[in-house]
């Protein structure tokens, strides 16, 4: 960011950074710059000190009182060494620069600046991580129960043997996976992953094995399967009790003879690939059941994790929470900085049948929501309010009252105008808010305007 209030030394200095290969973002003073900061990530600012409204020297205190570390290349025209001490030192900045800046110099600070950047957020991500106390990839928790899977994760990862994780749907089996992969001497090989329930039987053996041309209507190239796909990595086989018993035989014999035939081939060829098998059921269940082969299920239990239920580690749910606002202000341009201490009471009484990810669901809308500060009571879905909770209300008391007899038309239209208003008219927001997608919105704009145009009376003459 370039912060200076002459047009002509913003604009030379903007077609500077822009010869490095930099897209710069301009500010007129400190005040501008700091309203643009609040919204725009910059990897270093290069400030004027001299400037009306908020001169430089301001705008570096505020940054440093709100915790804003990026690096600021201070530009003086003063010649005094005691000023450039002051902005270096006092106030925190990187370095200082006399006008007319030497762009040879400028180029070697910014690059100098940048690197600082990065290793001060790699040193802030590392210091929240060991914040959590309990952190291995996206698993984040510091109960005893995530302790002793922390273990098993890192006890099981350098070896090659099959792994089975139980656990029930939405406590992180895919992460678990994902983890032992990146702990593995495999590392750098492919992570693949299939879910046996998404798919009907009639394409199960093709995804797995592939096919030849040829080999079926419809086959009319070659493809190759999961084992091939994941060559040398890990291949995750998810809600393995779903695959038929016919497929689970055939695959008991590839993890025996690591030989897949593709079908519709005629020579088989050799596979290393690490197999890890999830299931949401309790195994000695679905063998019970009949779902699962008993004879698979050894094959592939040399390893075993079972993961707990998150209403049995509640605990963990402010960390874990943490983290998750942390990635959904990253993905929704969000900036939501905690959990109100009444939301997490309530997270806490809840019992958590959707588990891990029925949390990221729920923090998810809210923080769409919120869009920004804390996380708020009101912004819970009425699942989570007790008994007799008013049904969901807009934030400040924003309700829809209509007539019964309204048409869906009003109603719709009443709704995504009041959203909008919520948002304060940012459509992208909204229309996640009301789960349609941005070109529909202005779809309904459109035709909600144009419909407003035929109610107007034509002027008489």
């Amino acid at each position: 960011m370039v912060v200076d209030d002459d047009d002509a030394q913003r604009t030379d200095l903007s077609e500077v950074l822009s010869s490095f290969g930099i897209v710069p973002v301009t500010a007129v003073d400190g005040r501008d710059a700091l309203d643009k900061l609040a919204t725009v990530e910059v990897d270093a600012i290069i400030t004027d000190l001299v400037m009306p409204r908020v001169d430089g020297f301001e705008l570096l205190r505020e940054l440093y009182s709100q915790g804003n570390r990026t690096p600021v290349i201070a530009l003086t025209g003063f010649g005094s060494i005691d000023s450039a001490i002051a902005v270096v030192h006092e106030l925190k900045a990187f370095w200082f620069l006399e006008k007319p800046v030497n762009p040879g110099v400028l180029r070697e600070l910014l690059e100098r600046a940048v690197t600082q950047k990065g290793l001060v957020d790699e040193a802030a991500r590392l210091n929240r991580q060991l914040s959590y106390r309990g952190v291995l990839g996206d698993l984040v928790g510091t109960s005893a129960p995530m302790q002793q899977i922390y273990a098993l994760i890192r006890q099981a990862a350098p070896a090659s043997v099959p792994i089975f994780i139980s656990g029930e749907s939405g406590t992180g089996k895919e992460l678990v996976a994902r983890a032992i992969h990146r702990l593995s001497p495999r590392a750098d090989g492919p992570f693949v992953a299939i879910n046996c329930a998404a798919l009907p039987e009639t394409l199960m053996e093709s995804e797995l094995f592939g096919y030849e041309k040829g080999a079926f209507t419809g086959a009319t190239e070659r493809r190759a399967g999961c084992f091939e796909e994941a060559q040398g990595g890990t291949l995750l086989l998810d809600e393995i009790g779903e695959m038929s018993i016919g497929t689970q035989a055939k695959l008991l014999r590839v993890l025996e003879d690591s030989r897949v035939r593709r079908l519709g081939g005629h020579k088989e060829f050799r596979v290393d690939v690490r197999v890890i098998a999830a299931t949401n059921r309790p195994p000695e269940e679905a063998i019970k059941e009949q779902r699962l082969r008993s004879d698979l299920y050894y094959r592939l239990n040399v390893f075993h994790i079972r993961l707990p239920p998150l209403r049995d580690h509640k605990e963990d749910i402010p960390a874990i929470a943490e983290a998750m606002i942390l990635d959904l202000n990253q993905k929704h341009e969000c900036r939501i900085a905690e959990l109100h201490p009444e939301v997490l009471d309530k997270f806490h009484a809840y019992n958590w049948p959707g588990n891990v990810r029925e949390l990221r669901n729920i923090i998810e809308r809210a923080a769409i929501v919120a869009g920004e500060g804390t996380i708020l009571p009101r912004h819970l879905p009425v699942s989570l309010k007790g008994p007799g909770a008013e049904p969901q209300r807009f934030e400040q008391g924003d309700v829809i009252r209509l007539p019964i007899g309204a048409s869906l038309r009003e109603v719709e239209k009443a709704c995504i105008l009041l959203t909008l208003k919520h948002t304060g008219d940012n459509k992208r927001r909204a229309a996640k808010l009301l789960g349609i997608s941005v070109r529909t919105l202005h779809n309904r704009l459109a035709a909600f305007a144009e419909e407003e145009s035929k109610r107007v009376p034509a002027a008489k003459g």
